[in-house]
């Protein structure tokens, strides 16, 4: 929910005094479009008090799926809970320094504008506000470190490490920097160490609110990328960037916080795996739309090559404690654990827009529960070896298109979104997927240009 106008005016109070002291000059207001990507614009700060009580407008119709060119107007109003200086753009006492406000988008009228990512999210927040519910997260967000841009040819990785080796040299230097960037930021990193593949590594994020981790994980990204490159370095959130190699992914983490208790909903120890009749619900309803949310989750095309790999990627539409196979698990956790009972899903990737991606599975969580869906038994076998026909097993969809079509027919895709985001996000992918379709691949030519 937006900041109340007390709210505002004491963060002001803080926000004017720091520019003052650090010596910021420039501020940049951000916001994403409907794939994710981070637009800024860049004003003095001096010009933040009028931005502050007029907004600052721009042109909706040159963001991608946000308006066409009749209804293009609209304006930023920054969130000052979200002011922080940039702490990878260094002081230039000449220059000064640069600090970031993320922002909420609205129309000439004044209203929320139907097609603002984050406004999305505040409003399947606002949802669960109204259950008594607080919906907390905490992503792992994998990537890749390449020793050189793909313009220079061939991708060669970082290093040859593997699963929580020892990281030493320019990885070791980056992660650190990274983690003290974002820490500087108010980003809690827990953790970071090597992953599974030479030269992918990750961030294990304290859990925040969903909106304020959506804004955490937007941050972030872009401090990987612009760190790697300050240190030589070329880092990618791409799902599958090797076809030999692991894909990357982002594991969420999901708690439902009581509002008034604070209590973990998702608890209840008289339940089987700790997990209580709401949890049940809850990951009953993220069950049933898994294949209609999908698309919002891995949105790429190449995410598909991720997912169709294995290799701890989800490929069917269950559930298990200990099954890292399973698109849902329930982790098993030590007595002492001091959040409790919670949700991780495995299928979203680095790619996403994070504020739909957890707008779609926190409206296909609380339908769960509204529904009362009952939680189907769980799968502990070796996923990636038991017969499909055998099982029977729903899969997650196997291509953009698949995903695509599934989420045309869902109305909880449609509602989660609002049909403005549905309608762009789903015109957006299709245009990707016909893109995709007209490239002659290079397996293609492989496989076929000297026999036929």
């Amino acid at each position: 929910m937006p900041d109340t106008s007390s709210q505002q005016a004491h963060h002001a109070d803080d926000v004017f005094k720091r520019i003052s002291n650090q010596n910021i000059r420039s501020i940049d207001l951000q916001f994403t479009d409907v794939a994710g990507m981070v637009k800024t614009v860049t004003i003095d700060a001096d010009h933040l008090a009028d931005a502050l009580t007029e907004g600052v407008w721009f042109d909706g119709s040159a963001v991608e799926g946000f308006a066409r060119i009749a209804e293009s107007d609209m304006y930023l109003m920054p969130d000052l809970s979200t002011f922080a200086v940039i702490p990878w753009e260094g002081h230039h006492p000449e220059i000064g320094r640069t600090a970031r406000i993320l922002c909420d988008v609205y129309t000439p009228n004044g209203q929320p504008f139907a097609g603002d990512p984050r406004g999305a999210l505040r409003r399947a927040m606002e949802q669960a506000a109204e259950m008594g519910l607080s919906y907390v997260v905490a992503p792992e967000l994998e990537f890749y470190l390449f020793s050189a841009p793909p313009e220079q040819g061939e991708l060669e990785q970082d290093d040859h490490a593997s699963y929580f080796d020892a990281s030493d040299g320019v990885a070791r230097v980056i992660r650190k920097r990274i983690t003290d960037a974002l820490r500087e930021m108010g980003i809690v990193v827990e953790s970071s160490h090597h992953e599974v593949g030479s030269g992918q590594h990750e961030l294990d994020f304290a859990p925040m609110d969903a909106l304020r981790m959506a804004d955490a994980i937007l941050t972030a990204r872009m401090a990987v990328r612009t760190i790697a490159r300050q240190e030589g370095r070329f880092a990618t959130f791409m799902p599958k960037p090797l076809s030999d190699a692991p894909g990357s992914g982002m594991h969420v983490h999901q708690w439902m916080r009581d509002l008034e208790s604070d209590e973990n909903r998702f608890a209840d120890a008289r339940e089987d795996y700790g997990l209580s009749r709401d949890g049940q619900a809850f990951l009953a309803g993220q069950l049933t739309h898994a294949r209609e949310i999908c698309a919002v989750l891995t949105p790429l095309v190449n995410s598909y090559r991720r997912l169709m790999s294995g290799l701890e990627a989800p490929i069917y539409v269950t559930w298990a404690q200990l099954n890292r196979g399973a698109l849902l698990r329930v982790p098993r956790l030590s007595d002492d654990n001091r959040l409790g009972t919670r949700i991780e899903s495995r299928c979203p990737d680095p790619s996403c827009n994070p504020y739909l991606a957890f707008t779609v599975l926190l409206h296909a969580g609380l339908r769960g529960i509204r529904d009362t869906l009952a939680l189907p038994p769980a799968a502990e076998e070796e996923l990636y070896e038991v017969s499909n026909r055998r099982r029977h097993l729903t899969t997650l969809p196997t291509s953009l298109q698949e995903a695509l079509d599934e989420f045309e027919g869902s109305d909880v895709a449609r509602e989660a979104l609002g049909l403005h985001l549905f309608e762009r996000f789903l015109e957006a992918k299709r245009l990707e997927w016909r893109d995709y379709l007209l490239v002659v691949s290079p397996w293609e030519l492989e496989r076929y240009l000297t026999i036929y």
